[in-house]
């Protein structure tokens, strides 16, 4: 670990051995580390790795900075467990993420160029220029997300719709054999 790039800066770097891919991700002085297959991608690997930072975080708190390697291993690797096999077979574990991840994809490959830039010395023109496209592609996530929006109200819109009618049709079922026929006769004497 001591030998990747970048020891004290936050990162996610990926590298490649033999048909794997390994995923580091480091946040706060802590680093996190998985292994996938080369069909994977990027982003469930690190949606994967930036979920089980939180909730390392969250459980042990500053005790991850002074406890020795492997002292949380017998408490965690449950959650571990649960969350692997969230992710590898869960098919919506990135499709949940996907605008999430895009976006946070998006931002830090936006910060990063625009870091390079202001270090080369490069004119502003060329900010302003990747501003106005981190403006666009947020422009399209804000349209993405509200069509999304739109599409899940629109299916419990219709999901509501349909058991209205079905209660419907039940009630006028039962009143119509309660009253000996489907013009209920012997109801409207």
């Amino acid at each position: 670990m001591e030998k990747l790039p970048g020891n004290n800066n936050d990162s996610n770097l990926s590298f490649s051995q033999d048909r794997y891919i390994f995923h580091v991700k480091r946040t706060d002085g802590l680093t996190v580390l998985c292994m996938a297959d080369n069909t994977s991608g990027r982003r469930i690997p690190f949606a994967f790795l930036e979920d089980i930072h939180q909730r390392f975080v969250r459980t042990y708190g500053r005790a991850i900075h002074s406890a020795p390697a492997y002292a949380m291993n017998d408490e965690f690797s449950r959650v571990l467990s649960q969350q692997m096999d969230h992710y590898s077979n869960d098919p919506n574990a990135d499709s949940l993420n996907r605008l999430k991840g895009e976006m946070s994809q998006v931002r830090n490959v936006m910060i990063e160029n625009i870091d390079k830039v202001l270090d080369r010395g490069d004119r502003l023109a060329l900010l302003v220029d990747k501003t106005a496209t981190l403006q666009g592609n947020t422009f399209r996530f804000r349209k993405q997300s509200r069509r999304f929006k739109n599409t899940l109200w629109w299916k419990n819109a219709k999901l509501t719709v349909l058991l209205v009618v079905i209660l419907l049709i039940t009630i006028y079922l039962l009143v119509a054999f309660a009253c000996n026929g489907p013009l209920l006769p012997s109801c409207l004497k």
